[in-house]
């Protein structure tokens, strides 16, 4: 062998001393990772979740949480059908309102016409009462009864009547005013309703003959 082929196969034996060298590491770090996968996949497919305390603590957090939500909305409904009753009555509180208000307003105004009617029977009667207070004056000015009577002092002068028939002991006379009974006409009627007219200057006597108006 020459010195060539003895200086390449000492290179050869030098590169497979150094490949076996690597090698071996190299299959033991793939040998280990396998096993630590297997035992992670055989470790995860044989731990349940569901029996873990981080997942009980889970479930009881989500009972308590799930328990508010269904109190909250129990209380949120009860709230609803309060408001929904409050606004119920208060709609018809409202309505009886209106209706009690509109009931008043038309009584209202029933009084008022009612009191405009008064107020015009009112003036009605006082007109009435003043006309019958005149008439009633004005009758009682020109009604006598037993008595003297001086015409433009006591009476007007005119026709004067009885208002009902007399008795047959009336008597009736004109005298003359200022003299001492001068007498221009006198009667004793004897019943029946007798008139006499007197005018100034005279004076009128009546004596148990009622009441004299005159006409």
């Amino acid at each position: 062998m020459n010195s060539t082929e003895q200086s390449s196969t000492a290179d050869s034996s030098h590169v497979n001393r150094k490949r076996r060298g690597w090698f071996k590491p190299l299959l033991a770090l793939v040998v280990l990772l396998g096993t630590l996968a297997v035992g992670f996949l055989v470790g995860t497919d044989s731990m349940d979740p569901t029996q873990s305390e981080e997942y009980a603590a889970l479930g009881a957090e989500k009972s308590v949480v799930e328990g508010e939500r269904d109190a909250f909305e129990e209380a949120r409904d009860e709230v609803r059908q309060e408001l929904d009753e409050y606004r119920d009555e208060t709609e018809t509180r409202e309505a009886e309102l209106a209706e009690r208000s509109d009931e008043l307003d038309s009584r209202s105004k029933g009084l008022d016409e009612r009191k405009e009617e008064l107020d015009e029977i009112d003036v009605a009667l006082a007109e009435r009462e003043k006309a019958v207070g005149k008439a009633e004056d004005e009758k009682e000015a020109n009604t006598v009864s037993n008595g003297v009577w001086t015409i433009g002092v006591d009476i007007k002068a005119g026709t004067y009547r009885s208002d009902a028939p007399v008795s047959s002991d009336c008597y009736w006379a004109v005298l003359k005013t200022g003299t001492n009974g001068d007498i221009i006409d006198n009667d004793i009627p004897g019943g029946g309703r007798p008139s006499v007219t007197v005018g100034k200057g005279q004076d009128l006597e009546l004596s148990r003959c009622g009441t004299w108006t005159k006409q």
